[in-house]
């Protein structure tokens, strides 16, 4: 988020001075990075997006085994593309590869941002699973603060 903010700032300031400073693709890269930085966070404090509409209905024993499923598939799934995304960024830092617009900054920068993001993502999504194998209560569940979709009967 700094990186947003010093990449706007100069853009601000150059053009104030008249200078042509294109840093709206530094601004993007940093986006992007600070997005992924924030997987880890936001799946413990329970706030990402989750349809528990079905999963609610089960039987508590039954539902365990399911939330054990789903963090067995997602902590794989996440693990593949921090493998990947880490790969993609030393492939970038090796082949020295710059991107394309006025301000050629090399890609490894905002990639490694991205990739520290998906690692502590699929630790954090591990360490979940870890936690419902030895028979804990799922922790990334948010709070229901209306009960809309909870059963009547």
């Amino acid at each position: 988020m700094i990186g947003i903010a010093v990449a706007i700032v100069l853009q601000i300031v150059s053009r104030m001075r008249g200078v042509t400073l294109d840093a709206t693709e530094a601004a993007g890269l940093c986006l992007a990075a600070s997005t992924f930085f924030g997987l880890a966070h936001t799946f413990r404090r329970g706030a990402h997006v989750r349809i528990s509409l079905i999963i609610d209905r089960f039987p508590p024993r039954f539902r365990h085994g399911v939330e054990i499923v789903n963090c067995l598939l997602g902590s794989v799934v996440v693990s593949f593309l921090a493998w990947h995304v880490t790969q993609l960024a030393l492939q970038s830092y090796e082949y020295n590869d710059i991107s394309p617009g006025l301000l050629a900054m090399p890609f490894w920068i905002p990639q490694t941002g991205v990739a520290i993001g998906v690692i502590a993502f699929a630790i954090a999504l591990i360490d979940e699973l870890l936690w419902l194998l030895t028979g804990g209560r799922p922790r990334y569940e948010a709070p229901d603060e209306i009960g809309l979709d909870k059963p009547v009967a």
